[in-house]
């Protein structure tokens, strides 16, 4: 199943140029991934509550294309890899008029508790281990 986040951009996210400024892509690719969570029935807010964090380790962005103010981007988001301890979220960001890819990214994250320890979601949270699994493309 294709999650798709939708986004229109605000005049205050572009640069002098009057294109979106580079830096503003990883907070739409956040709210696409807690949109994404939330859809699968697991909420940040569910996470937090079982001591549960989801630190971001890594962003890999290729920027492909430009948009700018009042344009809407298709935000597309998969679990590509997920072993229990590690997640990889995949990222295609579409122009939705043009159709033409702006960017394509990836974050890896961990599953740690508050103290910031790993843990393994298979063993504490299987319920939502068995969703990331079945997620996996």
């Amino acid at each position: 199943m294709d999650y798709i986040y939708e986004r229109t951009i605000n005049y205050y996210e572009t640069d002098k140029m009057g294109v979106v400024h580079h830096s503003n892509y990883i907070r739409f690719l956040e709210e696409a991934r807690c949109y994404f969570l939330k859809s699968e029935g697991m909420p940040f807010e569910e996470f937090e509550a079982q001591d549960i964090t989801i630190p971001v380790l890594s962003i890999n962005c290729e920027y492909k294309y430009h948009v700018t103010f009042s344009d809407t981007i298709l935000i597309r988001v998969m679990v590509k890899e997920y072993n229990g301890v590690r997640l990889t979220i995949g990222y295609e960001v579409k122009d939705k008029k043009t159709g033409k890819e702006v960017i394509s990214a990836e974050t890896k994250h961990c599953f740690t508790n508050k103290s910031l320890r790993p843990i393994n979601l298979k063993k504490c949270c299987p319920q939502f281990s068995a969703k990331f699994e079945d997620l996996k493309e």
